[in-house]
Order: C-alpha cells, then structure tokens, then sequence
C-alpha cells in the first residue's frame, strides 16, 4: 500500500540531513515516496553565504563545538559524516534546483548530494557554479538547470511550499507529514518506524472496512 511522507526541508538545516536519511532508510520498509518540499528558513542570508561565526555571535566557540560533536553523533547513527559547515550559504538557489530535479525524476539523489555536498564537503550550495556541478553528479541536464535557475522559474514554486507550510501549522524544518498528522523534528529511526506503522495498519483497516461495506 504505497503513499507518500511529506517533508518540509531546507538544506542548511543539520536536522533536515539527519532526518531525510532516516526517512530513506526507512523507505523501503514501507514503500511511501518521499514528497520533499524546500522551505527557506534563512532568506535574510546573504546571497554570497556568510561566515559560520558571525551568525549568533553569543555562542561562545566552545559552545559551537559542543552542538557540532552532539550533531555528528547523531549523523553516525544513521551512516552520515556531519561537519560544522565553515560558510553558512543561503539555500534559495539550492532549492529552486532541487525543484528542477524533482521535475526530471533526480529529486531525491539531487537532495542527497546537495546535504552531503554542505555538510561533509563544506562546498556553498548557494553558487550557481557549485549546484551546477551537483546536478551533474545526479545525472541531471546542467544546460536545463541553469537556464531553469536563471529565468527564476521556481520562485514561485518556493512560496507556494511556503504558503503550504503556514496553511499546516509548518513553523520550522524538518516537518513530515504522515498523512495529516505533523512529525517535527529529527525523530530516531525508531520513533518514525512505530508512527509509520500505526499509520499503516489504520490505513489497512480502512480500506477493509471499506470494502466490507461494499
């Protein structure tokens, strides 16, 4: 019985790697789709990034380190390597690509290379040049995604997720929705297994009661 697990989603969110992993490796235990939907949570960043330490410039470094080792920790529960990226990129054009990637069937492995590229490679995700080179590691038409990216024709793909996103109660990333009930957060593998299972077993039993009627 296949469906799908939405998932409101922003590259530059640590958790959102964390949890689209767990959501893959759950995947074909279950058979749903993951239905990925870029939502920005910093459109205030500058376009060109901005340094890792200017951003919240209370946190002391050690602190910093400290949330980067929890962060890792987690990363390696679901086999990712995790690092603390030294340029906090501004994921607009990121995804707005990964939008052109869904449309040609690359979605997921685009969404993959672009996490492990931010957060493993330490690449910005926001130059058009290194996105370029992303798509071609998804096997994706790099002529087509630049010319999608410069005519902008995925803006308005964007604010509508983002419209979506405020329609649902969506205030932070990652959100899945597993039918129309709200996970939040980088739930353990195990956690999204026992709601995933729930969630089936009342479908299940609503399409028997259905066909019993019948």
């Amino acid at each position: 019985m296949g469906f799908s697990l939405e998932m409101f989603s922003d590259f530059i969110c640590p958790f959102c790697y964390i949890g689209f992993e767990t959501a893959r490796r759950l995947k074909p235990e279950f058979g749903y789709d993951i239905e990925w939907k870029g939502f920005q949570i910093h459109p205030e960043w500058p376009a060109n990034g901005m340094a890792a330490n200017e951003y919240r410039r209370g946190i002391s470094p050690e602190s910093r380190r400290a949330m980067w080792t929890r962060i890792a920790a987690l990363g390696e529960v679901v086999g990712i390597e995790m690092k603390s990226p030294e340029l906090l990129a501004n994921s607009r054009l990121a995804l707005q690509a990964a939008e052109f990637a869904k449309e040609c069937g690359r979605g997921e492995i685009f969404e993959e290379r672009v996490f492990r590229a931010y957060f493993k490679e330490n690449l910005n995700i926001g130059d058009a040049g290194v996105l370029t080179g992303l798509a071609a590691d998804a096997g994706i038409d790099v002529d087509q995604l630049n010319f999608a990216l410069e005519s902008k024709r995925f803006e308005n793909r964007l604010r509508d997720n983002a419209v979506a996103a405020s329609q649902r109660g969506v205030d932070g990333v990652p959100t899945f929705f597993v039918g129309d009930y709200p996970l939040v957060g980088a739930q353990s593998e195990q956690v999204m297994r026992q709601i995933l299972q729930r969630y089936v077993q009342r479908m299940t039993a609503a399409v028997n009661t259905k066909s019993g009627e019948a």
